[in-house]
């Protein structure tokens, strides 16, 4: 039987390391993992062979190259779609996370987004726009309901 094709994706940090906390899934699909590339991620390279691509790292912090950064990596994410065409998107956020998610929805992709665990009270960037069409929105804090009534309470990942 033909696995089904899963791509994880996050922003580097907190984001990929609620990410990673999902790896004994990763087994059971056809998986990929996309992530910002930096000094600390590519060791993914060496644990996921063939399974890593990165996107180019850029903060909202970078103000004069932020927009450049996320046009480039908008392109980027269209490339690894179309190279990868999963069924299912399933990411913690952020930044990185959002072109890819519109992309998925647009080609017809489920998509899952995992708010993160560090926010229990306040929605984050990401997640406002994301939830108005994830296919599956999980909160990790009960309190998160309030402000994404529509999203499913998971628990926490770690």
């Amino acid at each position: 039987m033909k696995k089904k094709k899963v791509l994880f994706i996050s922003s580097t940090g907190g984001h990929l390391s609620e990410m990673m906390q999902l790896s004994p899934m990763f087994s059971k699909y056809d998986y990929h993992i996309i992530t910002e590339k930096t000094k600390s991620n590519l060791t993914l390279t060496k644990k996921y062979a063939n399974h890593v691509n990165f996107l180019v790292y850029g903060t909202k912090d970078h103000i004069l190259t932020y927009p450049f950064k996320l046009i480039w990596n908008c392109f980027k994410s269209l490339y690894f779609y179309i190279k990868i065409r999963p069924m299912f998107i399933i990411t913690t956020g952020a930044h990185t996370a959002g072109p890819m998610c519109c992309i998925g929805k647009i080609f017809g992709s489920k998509i899952i987004y995992i708010e993160t665990f560090a926010n229990m009270n306040t929605k984050t960037v990401t997640g406002r726009l994301i939830y108005h069409f994830a296919d599956l929105f999980i909160v990790q804090w009960e309190s998160m309901l309030k402000l994404y009534p529509k999203a499913v309470y998971g628990g926490w990942i770690y």
